[in-house]
């Protein structure tokens, strides 16, 4: 989907999901009014997914079986690792809904790093494509332990 439509000629332009800001025409009106912006929810999805990944406490996103597959492509040459991964957005004209699927570092306390990931989902969002968020659902999937990761760089338990 691109950024921007244009109606067509003689007949209705067709409706995209995102949000869409109409415009109005005249030399007299502002450039913000003159066109229709149109805002992908893979956009939102993307701009929610980094917003939260920067919080401290936050290890991944996305829940077991999507992880592991997202793993599995990380790995395949040519691949990168998906932004939006653990996010699911819903977006109208004027408001998105955000889901999200965290896994947490042990020992921060949860209720705190949701409010800190809302806020951080929030202001991201909303800053950057105007759209008002109205809710931010955090659904935490796992809690990553300390000595986990030392496992996998050690290659395992047999030598």
């Amino acid at each position: 989907m691109s950024d921007t439509t244009n109606p067509t000629v003689g007949g209705k332009a067709p409706r995209s999901a995102g949000k869409e800001l109409t415009g109005q025409a005249g030399a007299e009106a502002p450039p913000e009014t003159r066109g229709r912006t149109t805002i992908a929810d893979s956009v939102v999805e993307k701009i929610a997914g980094m917003a939260a990944r920067e919080v401290p406490g936050i290890h991944s996103l996305g829940s077991g079986m999507s992880r592991t597959l997202g793993a599995v492509t990380d790995m395949v040459p040519g691949g990168r690792p998906s932004v939006s991964r653990g996010v699911k957005v819903e977006v109208g004209e004027r408001q998105a809904a955000v889901d999200l699927d965290v896994v947490v570092e042990y020992g921060v306390p949860i209720v705190d790093l949701a409010a800190d990931v809302r806020t951080s989902v929030i202001t991201a969002v909303e800053r950057m494509t105007g759209l008002e968020v109205v809710e931010v659902n955090i659904a935490v999937d796992d809690v990553h332990l300390p000595h986990e990761e030392d496992d996998e760089a050690d290659g395992g338990r047999v030598q």
